[in-house]
């Protein structure tokens, strides 16, 4: 079982970190399908699958200024205390419930990101519009795009939309426990508009702390299986590094496009998982 996990781990920290969705998406599937592990049981194992991902892709992403560190920051008060009440909200739902609230949301946000898949970061004529609390905040900042040969400008916008949505996305982490990156991407890159590389590289930052925060609460349930999660972390941070130096590399639509095929293959096998 150990070699299986692994080398699955392996691709999710890969696709983990170039769509910024952790590697939970990926794994919490694979454990609960394959391994027949329960739902609770999977998602504490993909929890620590999101910690390993972000720990692997954060320095190179810091590194090419794609992670937007004092947005990040400050949106994570949200996620956390988000990410406790979900963990919390768990234990009093029963495993078939999570698995079809897991697909459910995963099959609606894969039409979206098809919606969106030809959206791509067009050039500036003009400096972006800074609203008085993204200067106050200083949620502002520009990356160079290796794929378009050019400096991108941005801004937040709809500052307090994106504080609600990642909220919304830390309860969902820790119920469900996935780092709710999915989330968090849509969050950025719709609500605040931020480009998508943007989105992805703070989402990955993100995640790992509002998992670090609800895994506390399943490690006192003891639903961590320990050999399997030890694969799961060794795994991830291997495939999450790899992903994080390619991904400045890859147009976004094509991210985008891969984001919604890996969406929906996973919401039908847990919704199904959810009602048989």
């Amino acid at each position: 079982m150990i070699a299986e996990v692994f080398f699955v781990s392996i691709i999710a920290g890969f696709v983990g970190s170039l769509l910024g969705i952790g590697g939970g998406l990926i794994v919490i599937p694979f454990l609960s399908i394959v391994f027949k592990f329960n739902m609770h049981q999977a998602a504490a194992a993909g929890l620590v699958s999101v910690i390993a991902t972000s720990s692997g892709a954060a320095s190179a992403y810091v590194k090419d200024r794609l992670t937007h560190l004092r947005i990040g920051m400050f949106l994570q008060l949200a996620t956390v205390i988000g990410g406790v009440l979900g963990a919390i909200l768990s234990g009093f739902l029963p495993a078939k419930v999570l698995s079809l609230i897991f697909g459910i949301l995963l099959l609606y946000n894969s039409f979206l990101m098809i919606k969106n898949r030809k959206s791509v970061e067009k050039p500036q004529l003009a400096s972006p519009k800074i609203s008085k609390w993204a200067k106050r905040l200083k949620l502002y900042g520009s990356y160079f795009d290796k794929i378009q040969n050019r400096e991108i400008e941005y801004s937040a916008q709809n500052i307090a939309g994106g504080f609600l949505m990642m909220t919304f996305a830390g309860i969902l982490s820790g119920l469900l426990g996935i780092g709710s990156g999915i989330f968090k991407v849509l969050a950025l890159d719709t609500i605040m508009k931020l480009p998508f590389k943007v989105s992805t590289a703070t989402s990955n930052f993100m995640m790992g702390v509002t998992a670090l925060a609800s895994i506390s609460i399943y490690l006192a349930r003891g639903d961590i299986v320990y050999d399997a999660c030890g694969a799961v972390a060794v795994g991830v941070l291997v495939g999450s590094a790899i992903g994080a130096r390619l991904m400045p590399y890859i147009k976004s639509k094509y991210l985008r496009t891969a984001f919604a095929l890996i969406l929906i293959y996973t919401s039908i096998e847990m919704i199904r998982k959810g009602l048989f």
